[in-house]
């Protein structure tokens, strides 16, 4: 090899430097035309923020593991980068920053303004995106807001139009009344909150006595349609069919029966309001009862409401409940807790209202989504629940029509002279209704069109992409569908999964993917989930600024798939401290490798010279990585990545940073240039390079900066940095580009292992002894005989000596079976002058003098066999001395003893 001069210490900055090269060599294009098999992720596309978080770092840390694996193992890899544009965060977000509502400016001003914004947080992303080393090719970019996209969207609706699998209808509809719009049920979350149970008398029309209702939502008492009670409630039976009053508003609604009222709720009694909650909307559907509209789209009272007209929901309640009291019709109040849903944007607490809109017929498809969903990969295995749960749990058809401005129109004319719906070609695609009218008059020959204003749930931009990366509607879209893997986070299981599932069968009656990989979600240091308002959000940009993104990224490897993930700076740092322990090993190794012809084990005849010539350790080390090499490619296909990572770290740290390097530094300072040292340069050469190509999808940069010296592009007469070509293509290889390392069978030696660890456990054990002793490793022992009980382990320590010897400096080493000879010597008395001094007191003089003058074993022998010792008359005892002692052995010196019970040695020194 090439003698480079490797810099001292690793500088993560210049990972910045990588991401250019690579970007340069274009080195993660995806080219369909290769004969290579495909491997296709379906990325999700996020809203554009302006910055990522760390539930996007470990989001697409999944995705980037696997494709650069992927390319290791010769796949042609197609990972492309979406952004989901349209829809309400972008527009909340310009509302917020401009001051404004969307209906005050102009439509085309305001999505305008919402084009601005998406493209500044898209580049935003983008670089941080590339910064955190994630390998998309951004040649295959896709963006929601563009008209490419919007034709495609359109065209889908189209197709499921003529398909009856969409259609427009009136219907209640979940509403919120902050952003103006429909949403989806998935759309909806729920907040546990404390709330107020109502109990309301509703009066009788007759001379029964009236009946009382609990209620947490009085204000919806002008919507109220009919009560409704258990058919075997025996406090109300005598009163089914008859009629009591609403309180506050004079009119009458009939009492009626339904087995699905809780008898044991409230007072078991329950008013149908339009609408209060689901139940409401199957109640009134059941009972083709009125519907009353109490509420607008901004959540104001209605004439309806009477007095109350004119009031926000807020206002209304609090302004009833008063009047209830005053008339006499609270009886009490009581908390309760309550589950409210909510708008997933805006927080705002959301209403059922009756629209028409548009809706997809998803109860047409749940089936045939069940039975694909049953079909996929799941990662793990239970989330798939989430998705069964949601789809037979699902009650309404999806409405995918928002009255918002940014996203992409609703393709659909309305004739003005019969109501006719007209659709345009797919030639005319993409089309704004509102800013073009039909190329065709109506079949009633009108030519007055109305063009639909609502635009389209984002959702449905969204559930489309492993469409839109495939190339679809061409034809050729088939050789790149469906994808290989799909991989998000839990939070958008009944979303995203559910949608694309759904719409990919409506379109081409095909699942969209074969693998779903679900990722968990982010906690702070403090245990809970990051959100602004608690203050424990960590931005990425600050950890890699510190410590860079190779050590993020081993902080996000170390989790696996469906498992909530906790961010905590000490994980980062123990990633960033592994790699400057690797960078350190691997200046010392390429230090030695210089000069080392590799070539030389390219032809069987040399290898097997090599492969005869290895130590007992060189086998043991190579045994391991072999062993690691197959542990780490299963963990990846169980997309455990975790375990990868964890074991790749442990074998480089300990294994071979630790043990090995240190047990064959005496084999490398040496001028013979003979089979030892050439055994173990191989041995170096061999776990560096497979060790990083294992290592490489986890930490690409840092991988590369080794790769790039150990293969001597760092050299002076090929020194790509001094010529500016790490920046370009010209002869430079990357790491990235090498093959994926295959289990070399005849390297996996049980018996290597066990000897190996051996070897390592008895060096292991006489470092710690110097290190105790403060002596540094490099200081020679004397002597050291090592006595085993075993005659299998005697046996394996014999193949062991000389890499004992070696690495710990010993001068003669013996192995031997049996228990060593010793025996203890006392060999220093010392007077207690505290015990001394006030009991012999004029004595004591002529008492330590005898003491420190005499034989220490002498007088230890003296005072075992009689218990006294005389010194002119005073009687001394073990009580007036201390002593010291040492271990001798057989030939009298001074000796220690290390004993290792678990292999039944004990190792004798002669320091």
């Amino acid at each position: 090899m090439k003698e480079v001069e490797v810099p001292k210490d690793y500088n993560h900055e210049n990972e910045i430097d990588w991401q250019a090269t690579w970007q340069r060599m274009k080195l993660y294009q995806f080219n369909p035309d290769e004969e290579r098999p495909r491997y296709i992720i379906d990325t999700p596309p996020p809203y554009p923020t302006g910055s990522i978080h760390i539930g996007h770092v470990l989001n697409w840390l999944y995705m980037d593991l696997l494709a650069r694996w992927k390319r290791m193992q010769g796949y042609s890899v197609l990972f492309p980068q979406g952004w989901d544009c349209h829809g309400l965060p972008t527009e909340v977000k310009v509302e917020e920053t401009q001051g404004i509502k969307k209906n005050d400016v102009p439509r085309e001003e305001f999505r305008r303004m919402c084009i601005e914004l998406t493209g500044e947080n898209i580049q935003g992303m983008k670089t941080q995106m590339q910064r955190m080393g994630y390998s998309q090719d951004w040649n295959r970019e896709y963006v929601t807001m563009t008209p490419e996209y919007k034709e495609k969207t359109q065209r889908s609706f189209l197709q499921m139009y003529h398909d009856g699998l969409i259609y427009r209808a009136v219907h209640p509809v979940n509403w919120c009344p902050r952003c103006e719009t429909a949403i989806a049920f998935a759309e909806v979350e729920y907040q546990e909150n404390e709330t107020f149970l109502n109990y309301l008398e509703f009066p009788s029309s007759t001379d029964e006595p009236g009946v009382p209702i609990a209620t947490t939502r009085p204000e919806l008492l002008a919507a109220c349609v009919a009560v409704v009670v258990h058919p075997e409630d025996e406090r109300y039976q005598h009163l089914t069919g008859k009629k009591v009053q609403v309180p506050l508003f004079d009119r009458e609604v009939e009492i009626i029966t339904d087995h699905e009222v809780d008898p044991e709720f409230g007072t078991g009694a329950v008013m149908i309001c339009t609408f209060g909650d689901k139940t409401d909307v199957m109640w009134v559907n059941r009972y083709k009862l009125d519907i009353i509209e109490a509420i607008d789209e901004q959540g104001i009272m209605q004439d309806v409401c009477g007095k109350y007209a004119g009031l926000s929901l807020a206002e209304c309640k609090e302004a009833i409940v008063e009047d209830l009291d005053k008339e006499g019709f609270l009886t009490r109040k009581e908390k309760v807790d309550q589950n409210v849903g909510q708008c997933w944007r805006c927080k705002t607490p959301i209403e059922i209202l009756v629209k028409k809109q548009w809706f997809v017929a998803v109860k047409e498809l749940n089936a045939q989504v069940e039975e694909a969903a049953e079909n996929m990969n799941w990662i793990p295995e239970h989330m798939k629940t989430r998705l069964l749960n949601w789809t037979g749990n699902m009650d309404w058809d999806w409405c995918i029509s928002r009255q918002r401005i940014f996203a992409t129109p609703i393709p659909v004319w309305y004739c003005n002279s019969c109501g006719e719906v007209l659709l345009p070609s797919e030639d005319e695609l993409p089309i704004d209704p509102t800013q073009t009218q039909p190329s065709q008059p109506c079949k009633c020959g009108g030519t007055d069109f109305a063009g639909e204003i609502d635009v389209l749930d984002t959702w449905m931009d969204s559930s489309i992409t492993p469409l839109v990366i495939a190339g679809w509607p061409s034809p050729e879209y088939r050789d790149l569908f469906p994808s290989s893997i799909r991989q998000q986070g839990h939070d958008i299981i009944r979303t995203w999964a559910f949608y694309t599932i759904l719409r990919s069968l409506a379109i081409t009656g095909d699942a969209p993917f074969k693998n779903v990989v679900v990722n968990g979600m982010v906690f702070g240091e403090d245990g809970h989930k990051m959100s602004k308002s608690r203050g424990n959000v960590i931005a990425p940009e600050e950890v890699v600024a510190e410590y860079g993104a190779d050590a993020l990224r081993l902080w996000a490897a170390n989790s696996v798939p469906g498992s909530d993930v906790p961010f905590a700076w000490k994980d980062v740092q123990h990633g960033y401290k592994f790699l400057r322990k690797f960078w350190n090993a691997f200046r010392f190794v390429n230090m030695h490798l210089a000069g080392y012809q590799e070539e030389s084990a390219d032809d069987e005849k040399s290898a097997d010279n090599i492969k005869s010539a290895l130590k007992p350790l060189d086998q043991w080390i190579l045994s391991g990585l072999n062993q690691l090499v197959g542990e780490v490619t299963q963990a990846m296909e169980e997309y455990n990545f975790a375990h990868a990572r964890n074991r790749i770290q442990a074998y480089v740290w300990h294994d071979f940073c630790d043990d090995y390097i240190e047990a064959v530094k005496y084999r490398l300072y040496t001028e013979d240039e003979g089979e030892s040292k050439q055994a173990a340069l191989y041995t170096l050469n061999t776990v560096i390079k497979t060790s990083l190509k294992l290592l490489a999808p986890f930490t690409p940069h840092f991988t590369e900066e080794i790769h790039y010296y150990l293969e001597g592009y760092g050299s002076e007469e090929n020194d790509l940095k001094e010529n500016d070509l790490k920046y370009g293509t010209q002869g430079f290889r990357s790491i990235h580009q090498e093959t994926w390392p295959e289990v070399a069978e005849d390297l996996l030696d049980p018996v290597a292992d066990e000897i190996g660890s051996i070897g390592v456990e008895v060096i292991s054990q006489l470092r710690r002894f110097k290190a105790s002793r403060k002596m540094p490793l490099n200081t020679p022992l004397k002597a050291a005989t090592i006595y085993s009980s075993s005659p299998e382990v005697y046996n394996q320590l014999v193949t062991l000596q000389e890499d004992i010897k070696g690495t710990m400096r010993i001068e003669k080493l013996m192995i031997t079976e049996g228990k060593p000879d010793v025996r203890e010597i006392v060999v220093e008395v010392t007077p207690r002058m505290d015990k001394i001094g006030p009991e012999f007191k004029g004595q004591a003089p002529v008492i330590v003098k005898y003491l420190q003058s005499s034989d220490p074993q002498e007088i230890a022998t003296t005072l075992e066999e009689e218990d006294y010792l005389d010194i002119e008359g005073s009687r001394i005892t073990s009580d007036h001395i201390t002593t010291t002692k040492e271990l001798v052995g057989r030939t009298g010196e001074k000796v220690e003893l290390i004993l290792m019970e678990e292999l039944g040695l004990v190792t004798e020194l002669v320091i």
